[in-house]
């Protein structure tokens, strides 16, 4: 269905085929490239530049690669209701949403001519849908243009995935900023949801309204290396039972950093956390947060929390410095506080420097207690975080931890087995 009070189009190259058009289209396509489709085979199908993008993903076979030029693709955005809620206290809450691109039942490979030549316009709250789509890939495109929807339990995002397995690479989910007044979240990044399982990979998530990357209902995701700026919400938020191994990111302008809720299971290692409004990362609920070899700076408040007498985890080689330079919102601004059950959380080879209000709260000091530091990190710069070569995190990390070269480990972003190289 058509939103018929939203004229504005974006402009773009994208032009809609009729679909007597459209099929005839794809079908000489297919035929001249690689002679008469066999629905047994995975095809490659160069989509023309002003076809209608959903009706191509419609009539793909699972198994076939989409090769999209360097245009705009303009969605025709379509209204849903599903059964199920994300991220509601009762999961079997009808949710009126909306989507502008949609693979359902079928796994596709849909590739982009680069971050700044492919572009989707959603104009939609689910902006690239995948449900029950156990093998897709999508890269080296951009994803913008989303509309929030009024509906507040719509787990909106530039890219949402439901039972469904997909890889995301150097894929780019930017402005997604219309929003609904109505409600008072936004358009994440990328959320997965009811067991969807994510590798992102290489992605750059910038300016949008709310998480960066959510998930939620079994949901599990390995995301490296990706940039993840200015939003709302967290960087990255794990709730309900859903897992994530974070490496190597970086986490700036949110709310809040990198956060685990519920009973959830996170591993965060070699991630930038700074200048958030809130926490820079934190294990509540009935978590597992193993926070090692982060760098956690100048966000508003605390730089790491433990929350709550249940959550659990552990905390090593990370350099936690110079938080708290905000009025206290959600934390102390303190380098570390302990708002839970200290016992349950190992926490050694920490340095723990020049924080606002003090290094600890609600815990005993921990310096040159396991290992743990308050010292200047002398820092090369404040950009990439790298360590002077006199810089005493340098090889003074866990004896437990080794860099890549088989050394003992440094504290920090550059130490550690997933430090790059």
């Amino acid at each position: 269905q058509m939103n018929t009070a939203q004229t504005n189009q974006p402009q773009g190259c994208s032009l809609i085929f009729s679909p007597s058009l459209l099929s005839a289209a794809l079908a000489a396509f297919v035929t001249l490239s690689l002679g008469a489709p066999d629905a047994t085979q995975a095809r490659t199908i160069v989509v023309p530049p002003d076809a209608e993008l959903q009706a191509v993903i419609d009539s793909a076979h699972s198994g076939d690669t989409l090769l999209l030029p360097a245009v705009t693709f303009v969605a025709k955005p379509r209204k849903f209701t599903e059964s199920l809620c994300g991220n509601c206290e009762e999961h079997q809450t009808e949710v009126k949403a909306s989507y502008g691109f949609r693979v359902r039942g079928k796994s596709l490979t849909i590739v982009g001519s680069g971050r700044k030549g492919t572009e989707l316009v959603t104009r939609a709250g689910y902006g690239l849908f995948f449900v029950n789509s156990q093998n897709s890939y999508v890269s080296d495109l951009s994803i913008t243009g989303g509309r929030r929807d009024s509906d507040g339990n719509a787990t909106d995002a530039g890219i949402v995935a439901r039972y469904s397995r997909v890889t995301i690479e150097r894929v780019e989910i930017r402005n997604n900023k219309r929003t609904d007044t109505s409600v008072v979240v936004g358009i994440g990044g990328i959320f997965g949801r009811e067991g969807a399982e994510l590798y992102i990979r290489d992605c750059r998530i910038i300016n949008n309204t709310w998480d960066g990357i959510a998930l939620y209902r079994g949901a599990s995701a390995t995301v490296t290396d990706c940039i993840i700026k200015n939003g709302r919400g967290a960087g990255i938020g794990v709730t309900w039972d859903a897992t994530c191994v974070a490496l190597r990111n970086e986490i700036s302008g949110y709310w809040k950093g990198i956060g685990s809720f519920g009973t959830s299971w996170v591993i965060a290692r070699n991630n930038l956390v700074h200048h958030n409004l809130g926490w820079g990362m934190v294990g509540t609920g009935e978590s597992y947060m193993d926070m090692s070899n982060n760098v956690i700076f100048a966000n508003g408040n605390c730089g790491v929390a433990a929350w709550g007498s249940t959550s659990r985890g552990r905390m090593v080689n990370n350099i936690i410095s110079e938080n708290g330079w905000r009025e206290q919102w959600v934390c102390p601004c303190v380098g570390v506080w302990n708002y839970g059950d200290w016992a349950k959380w190992e926490f050694t080879h920490n340095i723990v420097w020049q924080n606002k209000d003090g290094e600890y709260q609600d815990i005993w000091d921990q310096t040159d207690m396991s290992g743990n530091l308050n010292v200047d990190p002398l820092f090369a710069d404040t950009l990439s975080f790298h360590l002077s070569s006199g810089s005493p995190a340098i090889d003074a990390g866990s004896e437990k931890l080794s860099d890549p070269d088989g050394s003992r480990s440094d504290i920090g972003l550059t130490g550690g087995p997933k430090a790059k190289k």
